[in-house]
């Protein structure tokens, strides 16, 4: 429907009328350190022993962060835990706010898509194993002192790993015993072993979206306990 001129200058009266309420903070905006890039993605669960909640991808417009998406979001099947307190094997997702050193995936990568992107094959590997020296990388192929076992075998996961973002948690400095392997990839059938999980439409408007010069980055959270987000 088209407004006239008259219609127009209503709503821009009322838009700044002073008896007004402010407009309330999005989410970003009440974050006390987004990364400072200009593009974010925000994953709020509604409790810490929730499996379910939400990820919205954010803008930097104008000094204003704007909405770009969101998508239903699955966690680990334990709920959500600190970062810095987080135990390997545990099945929970690390709060914190972290980079997204690149992504991968056992599909080709969807237009658009600027990140480096890493294609799995046969020989594709996530190392987990806390006795080793690649403890939480990728390898290709698995070295000798990272047993199949305590790793991720990428290409076994079609469907989860079809498309992913590695989550910075216990990336550049690794703690053993902290936890490896936490990405951003496609929903299983349930919630995760402590990765963020969302539907594949929305993993692959999120590669289309992200721009490694825009530096972007992932706060996980909980309803009220978000804007107090910790680098892990």
């Amino acid at each position: 429907m088209r407004l006239g001129a008259a219609a127009l200058a209503s709503v821009s009266l009322l838009a700044l009328a002073p008896s007004g309420p402010p407009p309330a903070a999005v989410l970003p905006e009440r974050l006390a350190d987004t990364g400072g890039g200009s593009q974010l993605l925000t994953t709020e669960a509604p409790r810490a022993n929730a499996t379910s909640g939400a990820l919205t991808w954010w803008d930097l417009r104008g000094g204003r962060w704007v909405r770009a998406g969101s998508a239903p979001a699955r966690f680990g099947a334990r709920g959500l835990v600190e970062g810095g307190a987080r135990r390997q094997g545990t099945n929970t997702t690390p709060t914190g706010l972290y980079e997204l050193p690149y992504a991968f995936g056992t599909r080709a990568a969807p237009d658009g898509t600027s990140l480096p992107y890493r294609r799995v094959n046969q020989d594709s590997w996530w190392c987990q194993d806390n006795a080793s020296r690649s403890y939480n990388r990728w390898t290709e192929p698995r070295p000798a002192d990272c047993r199949a076992g305590e790793s991720e075998h990428l290409v076994a996961y079609d469907k989860q790993y079809a498309y992913a973002l590695v989550i910075g948690f216990n990336y550049a400095r690794p703690v053993r015993g902290r936890g490896a392997g936490i990405f951003l990839h496609v929903g299983g059938s349930g919630p995760t072993a402590g990765c963020v999980s969302v539907p594949v439409n929305a993993m692959r408007r999120i590669l289309a979206w992200a721009d490694p010069a825009r530096r972007p980055h992932i706060a996980i959270g909980t309803t009220g306990g978000a804007t107090a987000v910790t680098r892990y």
